[in-house]
């Protein structure tokens, strides 16, 4: 396919860009105290670049240090001490022909207590300590800090006025003053200056997401009575006032871009009527057209609201296309939008049906950076796919207390951008055992050092344990981990021979000189429960057991056990979940559980927290209650098991002790995990053999 769009150059004011490819906004933590831009910054965006992208749009870049501050890893053009490092990464990002952007950002009330005012003190604290003070910060203030914080004993965030919390971070709020609204509104505008002072290409102001901007605009957060609320042209002053100060002071010629919620979704999740809907965040749109920004890049949700904006992997590609149709019938300017794009055949219809003029990659080129050029060169089905997992988002949350940074299931060189490969490999035969994630990458890293690699797979497709993760309504995504890498390792000349159980016979026959043992896991199945009518999960997933309109008790409510009942109400059966602590998928990521329970109540399924199964009898199970043990019984007809899997390290036993060639284990096969566990522990291995 030719991508004669894709690959078209089109101007964002007078900045022309090369193709259509934008690198949206996202925060990974690579920052430090001061708001500097860090040497693995600076790699990280210029790996992008060097993949082909048309423009980059930075982070969120704080302009505020007191209440403006969102991490301790976040790139910042609060003082004049930054411009210098953001030159830098400028001049490395158009060495290869991009073009950047800088996103300019205040949090307002979706940030945390904890982090109000502390900005300043760490970046005293690192100048006297260094190294020791993240030390100390990490180890001995976050962690109590944390827990202040789930207290409300913290410092209140700002807000345009008194409103509740909102969702994620929920945290207590305290409207601003106008002196304040004054003051926040300059320091954008001297944001701006800083980054033109840098010698990039323009800014991007966030007022989406529920962030301050956003929350001027909305009437569930802005309940001012000044000039600054009310009204539609009320709420918008805090935004027009800030372009306006843009262009007086650097120009009509530097590009401004507006990132725009343009419908909250709150219908989405039972609550229409609150905030605004698509046809007023349309007005929005026009005024800001009318205004004379540059381009407008079309967004929706708020943190209240969060899987309309990040999606999770149930959500169609394209889903929210609409969004951005209709602002684009609207408007004069280029329009910028992302809407669930993971194939450029996607990218290039929606350009070619008019629905936007530049495709905003996200995670997708966090997965894989070289994603236009793959695409460019011929080379698309070698791109890695992002599977809306959505551990970018949750391992940038959970590191950023640790002073780290968020990283990828399927690209484990997220961070790592300058690590090279030790090609030393001198064609040493490798035997890997298993085809899922862990398996082929480690076989796709030691192809690339030089190591002649095969791969034996007892089933007849490549997957492991995601075979069964894709089989839940609409979870498709997810067997994408072992499709691209599975190509990827065949275009590097890796031998998969599918259909072979390894025995140690089988592989002494290849004459291997090292072994990698990545067999995965298997799903705990309690003898005591054992029966006609009891089976695990993954009998349900593959097919073994097919349940149709019949009474289904499911144990165990973590993610898998949650998919599966998805699957069993596709199928009419009247689900009840088990589980024995007080909470449902106690430890799951928090929008990975909002996605399936909207859908589990949706199917009238019964949840029992705080019971444990004693025994399963004919047509009944027996539970006891966790608070007083007291037995209940439930009617059920099938009882289906989600206790979770254990290692099966059954063939590594029989080979470890191996005198012919060295054995590793990796995966669930060491310890059960998640995708971006088994990948990173193939990672690794590699790495130090």
């Amino acid at each position: 396919m030719e991508y004669s769009k894709l690959f078209s150059p089109m101007k964002i004011g007078n900045v022309e860009i090369k193709n259509r490819v934008v690198m949206a906004p996202m925060c990974m933590g690579f920052g430090q105290y001061n708001g500097c831009a860090t040497e693995k910054m600076m790699n990280y965006y210029e790996e992008r670049a060097k993949g082909g992208v048309g423009l980059i749009f930075t982070e969120i870049t704080r302009v505020n240090d007191i209440t403006g501050a969102s991490s301790y890893g976040q790139l910042a053009m609060s003082h004049d001490y930054q411009i210098p490092a953001l030159r830098e990464m400028a001049k490395r990002v158009h060495k290869h022909g991009c073009k950047i952007m800088v996103e300019l950002h205040h949090p307002g009330r979706q940030n945390l207590g904890l982090m109000i005012g502390t900005v300043p003190l760490c970046v005293a604290g690192d100048k006297l300590m260094g190294n020791l003070y993240t030390k100390i910060l990490t180890g001995a203030v976050i962690p109590p800090g944390k827990k202040l914080q789930d207290k409300n004993i913290v410092p209140r965030v700002v807000a345009p006025s008194k409103c509740e919390k909102s969702k994620m971070s929920n945290s207590i709020s305290r409207p601003l003053s106008k002196k304040g609204v004054k003051k926040i509104i300059s320091q954008f505008i001297e944001g701006a200056v800083r980054v033109k002072k840098a010698g990039c290409d323009g800014v991007e102001l966030h007022a989406s997401h529920g962030y301050l901007i956003q929350q001027f605009l909305s009437p569930n957060t802005n309940k001012r009575t000044d000039e600054y609320g009310g009204s539609l042209e009320n709420r918008m002053r805090f935004l027009t006032e800030i372009i306006d100060g843009i262009r007086k002071n650097c120009g009509q010629d530097f590009p401004i871009v507006v990132r725009l919620t343009v419908d909250e979704m709150y219908d989405r999740i039972g609550q229409r009527n609150k905030g605004y809907e698509l046809d007023e965040g349309l007005k929005m749109a026009e005024i800001l057209s009318d205004k004379g920004i540059d381009a407008i890049d079309v967004s929706s949700g708020a943190y209240d609201t969060f899987n309309y904006w990040l999606e999770p992997s149930t959500f169609e590609c394209g889903w929210r296309k609409n969004l951005a149709e209709e602002v684009k019938k609207i408007v004069d300017i280029p329009v910028i939008a992302a809407n669930l794009i993971r194939s450029p055949k996607q990218a290039e219809k929606q350009l070619e049906d008019g629905i936007q003029d530049f495709v905003s990659l996200g995670r997708p080129l966090i997965a894989d950076p070289q994603w236009v050029n793959k695409v460019k060169s011929g080379n698309e089905n070698l791109i890695k796919r992002c599977v809306c997992c959505l551990y970018c988002f949750e391992s940038m949350m959970e590191n950023a207390y640790h002073y780290s940074h968020g990283n990828c299931s399927v690209n484990k060189f997220v961070g790592r951008e300058n690590v090279q490969l030790n090609k030393n490999g001198r064609g040493r035969k490798v035997v890997v055992i298993g085809a899922g994630p862990a398996g082929l990458t480690a076989a796709e890293l030691l192809a690339k050092r030089g190591f002649d690699v095969t791969v034996l797979e007892k089933e007849e497709e490549a997957g492991g344990q995601l075979n069964l993760a894709k089989q839940p309504p609409h979870k498709g995504k997810m067997g994408w981990v072992c499709t691209d890498l599975l190509e990827n390792v065949n275009a590097l000349g890796v031998k998969v021979e599918f259909g072979i159980t390894a025995t140690k016979d089988i592989i002494d026959a290849y004459k291997p000189e090292i072994v990698i043992n990545a067999t995965g896991a298997n799903a705990i199945f309690p003898h005591v429960f054992k029966g006609d009518n009891v089976s695990t999960v993954t009998q349900i997933l593959d097919g073994t057991v097919r349940l149709e309109n019949k009474k289904v008790a499911v144990i165990g409510s973590g993610m898998t056990g949650l998919e599966t009942s998805e699957l069993l109400i596709e199928y009419g059966n009247r689900v009840t979940v088990v589980e024995m602590s007080d909470t449902i998928a106690p430890g799951a990521w928090f929008q990975h559980l909002d996605d399936a329970m909207a859908k589990l109540k949706a199917g009238n399924t019964e949840f029992l927290t705080g019971h444990k199964l004693i025994s399963v009898n004919n047509s009944s199970i027996t539970l006891e209650r966790i608070s007083d043990s007291k037995k209940v019984i439930i009617d059920t007809d099938y009882v289906v098991l989600s206790l979770g899997v254990r290692p099966d390290t059954s063939l590594y036993d029989d080979i470890k002790s191996s005198d012919c060639y060295k054995v590793y284990n990796i995966g669930d096969s060491v310890k059960i995990g998640r995708i971006a566990d088994a990948t990173e522990s193939a990672y690794q291995l590699v790495m130090n053999i």
